[in-house]
């Protein structure tokens, strides 16, 4: 009792020398955030979020007992050692975040997206995290660092028999910064995961933050903002729950960032071909700016109906000379492309315009995201080919009622599309998360911000689970085909196209609740075709299999709420 005691005084005088920010439910707390999605469809927290701009504020969005504890049967603060009340009039707030451990194998390649501070490994790697929450007033501070081990086992990456393709690949790899493989060694990062602190006067909150973000109603993916890369450095003002109005419910977040880049080997980097390097250094301080805005609005005529923009603008810092570098709000700057603007050019800006629409009655949720990759086009321009430059996504949840109460079979789908489907994007390299001028990409410590399969990717998905409360089994179904412009940057001389890189992915997964312990496992198995579009030619056949490969990815993992 003196150990806790003293941890307690520890953290209280912790809290007052600095200014601190309102509890949120972290990402890396397994299987929360789909259940709190789910309860919201089956009408059992309140309708009016969003679920578009991420992390979430259970307890003043949803009327929760704490942003942990979503049924109110896993903390009390009358009778727990650890998390408690104090202060005057109980002004007060320590609560110990859940501990956390995310083991993930991959058993060939690598694989996997939307898991935050790992990397893309081959082998065991491991995420742990653990923290406390303090609040006292409109101050609140939260500390959750992560902890990340991998393996990095060495693979088989883009082949070297790929000879001219290589020249081809690098007029990518140039412009983002994505390695194939982090080091050489095993990895291990200490980094200050889900923390931040805040000042939070009523339904707002300001502060600084290191937690992922995640914008937009996709709940496989995003096109501006996922939790696919380790979270950034940002100052964050944002609403906490739904703001009402005569007219509607508003949400809202402003952010700006720091963004860091990565210094890794690419493959064969040193290959030269036709007295031509593949590969061009990038400049060495890659430090990047992010700043971005997005907006929500439920109409009070049209329940259950979500609108929203959002909007990005990155430049390396060296850049910043001016004051609208550091808020080009709706990023500015609309002229014909075809006007030399140097100053627009030193950007790489993305907005998107989304919606989501969702019944408690029918269970059912609708959603969609379309965006825009550069954002100088006029109005009359995105008229006449809405189609240049764009992504989008597609998706749907429904949960249908069994018998036995309280469980239900949900069946969802998503679709997104990042290849471009005008030819003179692709030959122009208008590739979603690529740029000329900001050659680090839209990436933070080598991983996009974005949509976790990459530039150009395309993605169907597919889940169909039983479900009962917060547990739930279920099969996941995935198509994804890899890099599309590339694949018709690179064949539409050859006019080959038999080689289109695609993984299809049959899985199995499952989500359990045992009193505090949450338990969460997943295993994939990853079917390649074409493996970085490599397919060796015969002479004798057209139809001839390419560089098929095998590879199992298996997922393990554990969150304990402590009481």
């Amino acid at each position: 009792m003196k150990n806790i005691l003293s941890i307690k005084v520890f953290l209280i005088l912790l809290l007052f020398a600095f200014e601190n920010t309102a509890q949120t439910l972290p990402f890396n707390t397994l299987g929360l955030e789909d259940y709190l999605r789910r309860k919201q469809l089956l009408g059992e927290i309140d309708s009016h979020s969003s679920f578009s701009i991420r992390p979430l504020y259970p307890a003043q969005a949803f009327d929760t007992y704490t942003g942990l504890d979503l049924d109110g049967d896993l903390q009390d603060f009358d009778t727990s050692l650890l998390n408690s009340k104090f202060g005057k009039n109980n002004k007060g707030t320590l609560l110990m975040m859940p501990f956390t451990m995310l083991n993930q194998y991959n058993s060939d390649l690598t694989f996997g997206i939307n898991n935050g501070a790992m990397i893309p490994n081959n082998g065991l790697q491991t995420l742990m995290s653990a923290g406390a929450f303090i609040k006292y007033g409109i101050f609140s501070l939260q500390i959750q660092p992560e902890v990340v081990i991998a393996q990095n086992n060495d693979f088989i990456g883009f082949p070297i028999e790929h000879q001219s393709t290589i020249l081809y690949y690098y007029e990518y790899l140039n412009r983002i910064d994505m390695p194939e493989r982090f080091g050489t060694g095993s990895y291990f990062r200490l980094l200050p995961g889900q923390s931040s602190i805040r000042v939070n006067p009523g339904d707002y909150s300001f502060g600084i933050s290191t937690e992922n973000i995640w914008w937009g109603p996709g709940r496989r993916s995003s096109l501006l903002m996922s939790n696919n890369a380790p979270g950034f450095l940002h100052f964050t003002a944002n609403t906490r729950k739904p703001i009402d109005t005569k007219v509607g419910f508003f949400e809202g977040q402003i952010i700006a960032g720091h963004l860091n880049s990565t210094n890794y080997e690419l493959p064969h980097q040193d290959y030269v071909f036709q007295n031509n390097n593949v590969f061009i250094p990038k400049r060495e301080n890659g430090d990047r700016y992010l700043s971005g805005l997005i907006l929500t609005y439920q109409p009070v005529w049209i329940p259950g109906l979500s609108l929203g923009y959002a909007s990005t603008s990155h430049m390396y810092r060296e850049d910043m000379d001016e004051f609208k570098d550091y808020l080009p709000v709706f990023n500015g700057e609309k002229r014909m492309s075809s006007i030399e603007n140097p100053k627009r050019d030193q950007r790489q800006q993305f907005s998107s315009g989304f919606f989501r629409w969702m019944s408690p009655r029918g269970h059912f949720e609708f959603y969609g995201e379309y965006g825009t990759n550069g954002n100088s086009r006029r109005l009359n321009e995105f008229i006449v080919t809405p189609e240049r430059n764009r992504a989008f996504t597609l998706g749907f949840s429904n949960l249908f009622s069994l018998k036995n109460q309280d469980q239900y079979i949900q069946l969802s789908a998503e679709m997104t599309q990042s290849g471009q489907a005008i030819r003179e994007s692709i030959q122009n390299m208008d590739t979603w998360y690529i740029h000329d001028h900001v050659r680090h990409g839209y990436t933070h410590q080598g991983q996009v911000l974005g949509m976790g399969y990459g530039p150009a990717a395309n993605v169907n998905w597919l889940e169909v689970a039983w479900v009962k409360r917060y547990n739930r089994v279920g099969f996941q179904f995935e198509r994804i085909v890899y890099n599309n412009d590339f694949y018709y940057f690179r064949m539409e001389g050859s006019q080959d196209w038999r080689n289109k890189y695609m993984d299809l992915v049959p899985g199995l997964f499952t989500d359990l609740k045992v009193k505090n312990l949450l338990l969460s496992g997943s295993i994939q198995y990853i079917n390649t075709f074409n493996y970085k579009w490599y397919l060796e030619n015969d002479p004798n056949f057209y139809f001839v299999p390419g560089d098929d490969r095998k590879n199992i990815m298996a997922k393990i993992g554990v969150s304990y709420i402590l009481k």
